[in-house]
């Protein structure tokens, strides 16, 4: 039995999230049914994590188990030649047999696009939230400091997305490597997110919350405060989908044999 790894690129506004469904188009489901035409067999593929609706891959990672005799490249040549446009496979490689696209990833980055032009280009309406107002980028920074570290993100998890009695694992508690901006020519302003795991929904409160400091509505001391309370009441609203991209799943080395 072999263990495929392979890095995924999509663009997610003509489906219903990553995870497969009876009847929405999804990006697992365009890969198995696609893997099950090459391979003669059932193919169940493992994600790095669940996308929702709307949000777009530069680097999703994924992995699957087959008998297959086919090569990495010609895994990489024929998916992409079936799937559809949408969905590009960057990377078909041998992973070791114990490999798991989501129990192994230590860390992810996603970027959250937003343009401030008076007007929106309709090329842009589908990959960066319309925000027609001048952001503080000063203030922006300032609140993104306060979230690097180890914190429980309770108050940008969406409400009801787990079982809060439970006492086992790590709840909302999250470690952010990393909270940046930088910006693309005069109305374009990019928020970057690197950590080792992301609660439901947690990057599109974040920025939703994040807006409201570069508008001024709400102080980087009082968006302190925000993350302090650990409850989703006090954070600002959920950024929309189509805004945010999954750049990159990170490893521990070695991946293969």
């Amino acid at each position: 039995m072999r263990n495929i790894k392979l890095t995924i690129a999509f663009d997610g506004a003509d489906f219903q999230g990553w995870q497969r469904q009876k009847s929405d188009r999804t990006i697992q489901g365009e890969l198995e049914n696609r893997l099950q035409i090459m391979t003669q067999g059932d193919v169940s593929v493992i994600g790095a994590g669940r996308t929702d609706a709307g949000v777009h891959a530069r680097g999703m990672v994924a992995s699957f188990k087959t008998q297959s005799r086919i090569s990495c490249q010609a895994f990489l040549q024929g998916l992409n030649s079936l799937l559809p446009l949408s969905i590009r496979i960057l990377d078909a490689s041998e992973a070791a047999a114990d490999f798991h696209a989501r129990f192994d990833a230590q860390a992810k980055t996603y970027s959250y696009h937003i343009d401030t032009s008076k007007i929106q280009s309709p090329h842009k309406r589908l990959y960066a939230l319309h925000v027609p107002a001048s952001l503080n980028l000063e203030r922006l920074q300032c609140a993104l400091e306060k979230i690097v570290g180890q914190y429980d993100f309770a108050s940008f998890e969406a409400t009801g997305s787990r079982d809060l009695t439970l006492t086992t694992g790590r709840g909302s508690i999250r470690t952010i490597h990393k909270a940046s901006l930088q910006t693309q020519g005069s109305h374009s302003v990019i928020l970057t997110f690197s950590g080792d795991g992301f609660l439901r929904h947690m990057v599109r409160n974040l920025v939703g919350t994040l807006i409201d400091v570069g508008k001024g509505r709400t102080s980087p001391a009082e968006f302190a405060h925000i993350l302090a309370a650990a409850n989703r009441s006090a954070a600002g609203a959920t950024a929309p989908a189509h805004g945010l991209f999954l750049e990159a799943v990170h490893y521990a080395p070695p991946l293969l044999n």
